[in-house]
C-alpha cells in the first residue's frame, strides 16, 4: 500500500483519511494542529493521539523532512541560502532575505525547470519533477526551524515555474493561508510566472489574493522570444491581457519583473516601448540587474545605464524600482547553488550538513 502524503492534506481530507482507518473524524483537528501549528517532526510527538492511532499513521502515511545539505550565509548582508535534499536524493534551494517589513523566504516549486529562460541557471538540465504542496511547505518550515524565527512573507520565485505545477501550487497556497493552520496572509505571498496564459486566468478565479509577478524581461515580442522560449507559445500581448484579467478579478496590483541585460533590453527605445505596453495598468516594474551565470553570456549593465532606464520609465508614468541585490556572494540567484553543488559532488550529495560563510 502506498503511504499517503499527510502534510499535503486539507482538514476535510484528513477527516476522511482518519475515518478510513476506523477513527473518529474529530481526530482530524488534533492531527491538523500537530502538522500545521506545532509542526511536529514525527508521529511519535503527537502525544494526545493514542498509541494505536500513531502506529496506524506510521503504517499508512509518511511525514518526512528535507535535510539541509548546505547553508550559505552572506558576508555582505543577512541573506542565507539553503540547499535542501529530499528523501529521493533530489535537491532544491531556498533563500531567506531580511527586509524592514520582516523576513521573506524565496522557495522553489520544482526540481529544475523546463521553461528554458536564457539567463536562469535553474533551467540548465531541465525539469526533474514537480514539488508537492508538502515539499514546498517543508522549505518554509525547515528554515523557520533552522533560524528559530517566523517567516512573514513568501515569494515562489526559486527554481521552477509555479504555474507549470498548478495543482500543487494552489494546494500549497490554501494550506498556507488557512487561519486555523499556517496562518500566513495570502496577501504576503507572491507567485512568479514567466507567462503561462491559461493558468494565469485560472488562478484569477481561485479566490486567492496573492500577488502575481510576471517575468516580462522585454518590451516587445521579438526581444522576449530571445530571452524566454515560452514566449513562442504565449504572445506578449496575450500575456499582458491575462495579467490585466488577474488584476480585474483580484484587485491585486501586478508586478512585472524585468531583468536588465547589457546591450539587450535597456535602451531608450526599450523604455518607450515598455511604457506603451504597460500604459494604463495598475502595476509596478521591478528592475533586476541580471545575475551572471557562467553557462550564459549575459552581463549586467552598469549602474548608470540602469538608473537612466528607470528615469525614462518614471518619466513615462510607470511605477518602477531597482531591486536591491541580496546574497550576491553566495550564489543567490535561481539555480546557481544547486547546479554548482551537483557539479562539485558529481551529482552525489554529502550526508553531512555543511554550513559556510563565503
Amino acid at each position: 500500500m502506498d503511504k499517503k502524503d499527510i502534510l499535503s492534506m486539507t482538514k476535510a481530507e484528513l477527516a476522511d483519511f482518519l475515518e478510513s482507518l476506523g477513527e473518529k473524524k474529530f481526530r482530524a483537528k488534533q492531527l491538523y494542529e500537530w502538522l500545521h501549528v506545532r509542526h511536529a517532526e514525527s508521529f511519535d510527538e503527537m502525544t494526545n493521539l493514542s498509541r494505536d492511532l500513531r502506529e496506524k499513521l506510521k503504517e499508512t502515511a509518511f511525514l518526512t523532512w528535507p535535510e539541509a545539505a548546505e547553508v550559505l550565509k552572506s558576508r555582505i548582508d543577512e541573506t542565507r541560502k539553503y540547499l535542501f535534499r529530499y528523501p529521493d536524493g533530489n535537491v532544491i534551494e531556498a533563500v531567506l532575505m531580511k527586509y524592514s517589513y520582516g523576513l521573506s523566504v524565496c522557495i522553489s516549486s520544482q526540481v529544475g525547470c523546463r521553461m528554458g529562460c536564457r539567463f536562469c541557471a535553474s533551467t540548465i538540465g531541465g525539469r526533474i519533477r514537480d514539488l508537492t504542496a508538502s515539499e514546498m511547505l517543508e522549505e518554509v518550515i525547515q528554515i523557520e526551524r533552522i533560524e528559530q524565527t517566523r517567516i512573514s512573507h513568501i515569494v515562489i520565485m526559486g527554481s521552477g515555474e509555479p504555474l507549470d505545477n498548478y495543482e500543487n501550487l494552489v494546494r500549497f497556497l490554501r494550506i498556507m493561508g488557512d487561519p486555523e493552520g499556517e496562518k500566513l496572509s495570502l496577501r504576503d505571498i507572491t507567485v512568479s510566472t514567466c507567462g503561462i496564459v491559461p493558468n494565469i486566468r485560472r488562478l484569477a478565479e481561485e479566490g486567492l489574493p496573492v500577488t502575481l509577478a510576471l517575468s516580462l524581461h522585454a518590451s516587445d515580442q521579438a526581444e522576449r522570444e530571445t530571452l524566454l522560449p515560452i514566449s513562442k507559445k504565449y504572445e506578449i500581448h496575450d500575456v499582458i491581457d491575462a495579467m490585466k484579467y488577474y488584476f480585474e478579478k483580484t484587485g491585486r496590483r501586478i508586478t512585472y519583473e524585468y531583468s536588465c541585460v547589457q546591450g539587450v533590453n535597456t535602451s531608450p527605445g526599450d523604455a518607450k516601448k515598455l511604457a506603451v505596453l504597460l500604459r494604463g495598468q495598475n502595476c509596478h516594474v521591478n528592475l533586476i540587474p541580471v545575475n551572471p551565470v557562467k553557462e550564459r553570456d549575459f552581463t549586467q549593465p552598469g549602474r548608470r545605464e540602469i538608473e537612466a532606464f528607470r528615469f525614462l520609465l518614471e518619466k513615462y508614468g510607470i511605477h518602477v524600482t531597482i531591486r536591491r541585490e541580496l546574497g550576491r556572494d553566495i550564489s543567490a540567484s535561481c539555480g546557481q547553488l544547486r547546479r554548482s553543488y551537483l557539479e562539485e559532488n558529481g551529482n552525489v550529495l554529502s550526508d553531512r550538513c555543511r554550513i559556510k560563510t563565503e
